[in-house]
């Protein structure tokens, strides 16, 4: 298994960091472009990607446009300096590397605890993400090699967990994380962005990781028990 800096380092960022604006060189300027951002977060999320507009950003952020020009070119760098500032809050942290006394079935509780809390905080962004994900082919891909390195991190979590003798061996590693990771992601969806689960987070992480359990053959007779 790989480090968990290891791991980190594999996973690509959700933006084009060439594409972020123009970075300030005094504190002023921080401030500034500080409170575009924050300000285009607000009205991104208010109005949706494509019924935004920068004289409201520029609004929020009670700013002249000029200003907003000084700092990003167009309603794309804004929004990319929006996701760029998220991105580690929205990390999904995957199974982390598990060592030989940890209990798997704990790690997994704990990983899925953390992306459905982190999924909650940022609901309007993931919403706003699904938006702009059908409408920019860019982000599109960017979103999903970020979503396929997830993928790659918890295989090899598995893989070794067979390896250790610990899951079923028959079920192919990789086929095994591209489901059990999707269901959590459509889980957090329908739970935060769609109101189609109801549900508290305490009741999604049991569900979820009853499910990775039992798939992999992992569940204890404690877990297992009504």
């Amino acid at each position: 298994m790989p480090s968990d800096s290891e791991t980190t380092s594999e996973v690509p960022d959700l933006v084009d960091a060439a594409k972020l604006g123009t970075q300030p060189q005094t504190a002023r300027g921080q401030r500034t472009r500080d409170a575009l951002i924050a300000a285009a977060r607000t009205v991104f999320e208010r109005d949706g990607y494509v019924d935004s507009r920068l004289v409201d950003i520029a609004a929020e952020a009670k700013c002249s446009i000029g200003s907003f020009y000084t700092w990003f070119d167009s309603k794309d760098e804004v929004f990319a300096a929006v996701l760029h500032e998220a991105q580690s809050d929205m990390l999904h942290p995957g199974t982390t590397s598990m060592e030989r006394t940890d209990d798997p079935i704990e790690i997994i509780a704990a990983s899925n605890r953390a992306y459905f809390e982190a999924y909650r905080r940022n609901a309007r962004l993931n919403q706003l993400l699904l938006q702009v994900a059908a409408v920019d082919p860019r982000f599109r891909e960017l979103r999903q090699a970020r979503a396929n390195a997830f993928v790659v991190r918890n295989g090899r979590a598995i893989a070794d967990l067979q390896s250790r003798g610990l899951a079923d061996r028959g079920i192919d590693a990789m086929t095994a994380a591209m489901a059990l990771s999707g269901m959590v992601s459509r889980l957090a969806q329908d739970a935060f962005v769609n109101d189609f689960l109801l549900v508290p987070v305490d009741e999604l992480v049991d569900g979820a990781t009853r499910l990775w359990t039992n798939a992999l053959g992992l569940t204890t007779p404690e877990l297992r028990a009504d």
